[in-house]
């Protein structure tokens, strides 16, 4: 691993700076939560795209700048650093886009991707089931091949960016003998289509992330498929590779939070617990701590790597990291946490309060650390099954 950036690398950086300095917006935008927050960010969506930043390691035919993992990682940086709105479309971008890289057939690619691109469409992830969240493999909506369409019935819940998305993406059950992980096909399904009934699911704070998605004889083309008919799980392992491993979460996120901590400890260190110090400091050293670990991980994908099971190392990190930087911010505020950001002269504590209830959930989404211990000691410590 080297850590001196090339001149081309050092000339991208300023080339981003440059470009979100100059649109980045100077109000902050509504929560994507809502419906006009959500149109607010699927138009950022659409300005990114008019510079070619929204997928910049994408290929260029499909929207893209064709850049390198590590300049993606550059641009995440200048992304947090400039203060730049949540990205509404993350599902597709980071989480179904590599999905048909690899996976899709060349129409596909070029019927998806572009649009994803552009914000144009946004997805929903659809993997959640009454009685089968993190067990992917338990899930019972079923998809029954008629002809040139599959006929889908069952439930989906918790689908991410669903309440307001335009598509989703999930595995369906098409071998109705089939258990567990066999029998399985992933399909992508517009949510406006006869039979898709959308109910959005209002969160702690009483907006709408979420939603539960019905299926009542739904119809969608067989061309909707990706990948094989049943060999669903194989192209879903890829999709959660994704999620949990890189994509979703780069480093820059958490840097962004440690820094602002620092900020924030210093800023108040007169009255703080003196405690608190080590915690601060030990969050901003996992920060950079998992930083370089990340540089090392694209080094080794550059060099021809992969990652395989060590993903789920990194959701466990970055999801207890961002928890505890949240719960250290909590306890330097002390009563004045449980300020939220529309009460009268809260300032940007807020925030902080907004970050560690959507911090709370990182242990349970991408899949529940609980299974993804079992994975490590399973698939990377090599022990017997329980």
């Amino acid at each position: 691993m080297d850590l001196t950036y090339t001149a081309e690398e050092q000339a991208f950086r300023q080339e981003v700076r440059a470009w979100l300095e100059a649109h980045v917006p100077k109000t902050p935008l509504k929560s994507f939560d809502t419906r006009a927050g959500f149109q607010q960010h699927r138009e950022w969506e659409r300005s990114l795209n008019t510079g070619r930043w929204s997928a910049v390691n994408w290929p260029v035919e499909y929207g893209g700048r064709g850049v390198t993992l590590l300049q993606w990682l550059i641009f995440e940086e200048e992304y947090y650093r400039a203060g730049a709105p949540g990205r509404v479309n993350q599902n597709g971008i980071f989480l179904l886009g590599p999905t048909l890289m690899e996976f899709g057939t060349p129409e596909q690619k070029a019927r998806y991707l572009p649009r994803m691109a552009s914000g144009e469409e946004v997805w929903a992830q659809g993997w959640s089931e009454p009685n089968a969240g993190s067990d992917m493999a338990a899930i019972r909506a079923t998809a029954r091949k008629d002809g040139d369409h599959y006929v889908i019935n069952g439930q989906k819940t918790w689908c991410s960016r669903g309440a307001f998305a335009d598509w989703l993406f999930g595995i369906f059950r098409t071998d109705p003998n089939s258990e567990r992980h066999h029998g399985l096909t992933f399909i992508l399904v517009p949510l406006d289509a006869p039979g898709v009934t959308v109910r959005p699911i209002a969160q702690l704070d009483g907006e709408t992330g979420f939603a539960e998605v019905f299926f009542d004889d739904a119809r969608v083309p067989v061309e909707n498929r990706l990948g094989p008919e049943n060999q669903g799980w194989k192209v879903a392992m890829a999709t959660a590779g994704f999620e949990r491993g890189l994509m979703l979460r780069s480093p820059a996120r958490y840097q962004n939070t440690a820094r602002k901590l620092v900020e924030f400890y210093r800023a108040h260190a007169d009255t703080a617990d003196p405690c608190l110090r080590d915690a601060v400091a030990r969050a901003w050293l996992n920060a950079e701590s998992y930083t370089l670990n990340t540089y090392w991980t694209v080094s080794r994908l550059m060099s021809g790597g992969s990652i395989g099971a060590e993903a789920s190392l990194n959701k466990i990190f970055w999801s207890e990291l961002d928890l505890h930087m949240h719960e250290t911010a909590l306890a330097l505020l002390g009563p004045r946490a449980e300020l939220t950001r529309a009460a009268p002269d809260a300032g940007n504590i807020g925030d902080w309060l907004d970050g560690f209830l959507f911090a709370l959930a990182g242990p349970i989404y991408a899949g529940t650390n609980e299974i993804q211990r079992n994975v490590i000691a399973e698939r990377l410590l090599k022990l017997p099954k329980g």
